[in-house]
């Protein structure tokens, strides 16, 4: 094992295998998954976000009625709408730039969606982003009660079972915890 930068600005210590052709992506994404755990990948994800969402309000990302708004989406494809504005444009391209590694790393899809729901592109996501059973939908709403949710494909779903999101928004998208975070960093 080595240790090695992640893309966020993370050290974890992360199996080297001898041959990439040798171990399936999947096996390289359970190994990732298990080496930098939920407690590294919230931090990384919720830091991401904290310093944008610190001034908005904490929600969840939970609609209560369908929403299929194709003219907030962006004229040209990203990884990254930010429809709410919590972003700032720096901000913004470090995520895509972390979020083209880890997809690099692992042959998953990763997409986040910051918005406030009702004003959200909605369905229309899944035709821009050709969501499939390879991807990963991190919405950040502070809307309702918790500000993360995940909307995993069924690929993703074989290898990390629900109860990883579950955990990973519970802990890192409740109010207590971006109270916390949102009040260290000013």
């Amino acid at each position: 094992m080595a240790t090695r930068h992640l893309s966020w600005g993370i050290h974890a210590r992360i199996p080297t295998p001898t041959t990439c052709s040798s171990i399936p992506k999947l096996t390289h994404f359970r190994n990732w998954l298990s080496q930098v755990g939920s407690k590294s990948m919230g931090l990384a994800l919720s830091t991401s976000l904290a310093l944008a969402l610190s001034s908005t309000g904490v929600g969840y990302a939970e609609a209560k009625t369908g929403v299929n708004k194709p003219e907030l989406l962006p004229k040209e494809f990203t990884t990254v709408i930010d429809v709410a504005g919590f972003l700032s444009p720096g901000q913004e391209k470090r995520l895509v730039e972390a979020i083209a590694n880890i997809e690099r790393d692992t042959g998953y899809k990763l997409r986040i969606l910051a918005q406030n729901y009702p004003d959200t592109p909605g369905f229309a996501i899944k035709d821009f982003w050709q969501v499939d059973d390879r991807t990963i939908v991190f919405v950040a709403d502070p809307t309702f009660g918790n500000i993360l949710n995940f909307n995993v494909g069924a690929q993703v779903d074989l290898e990390v079972p629900r109860s990883f999101w579950s955990r990973l928004a519970g802990k890192y998208g409740n109010i207590f915890y971006w109270k916390e975070k949102v009040s260290t960093l000013h």
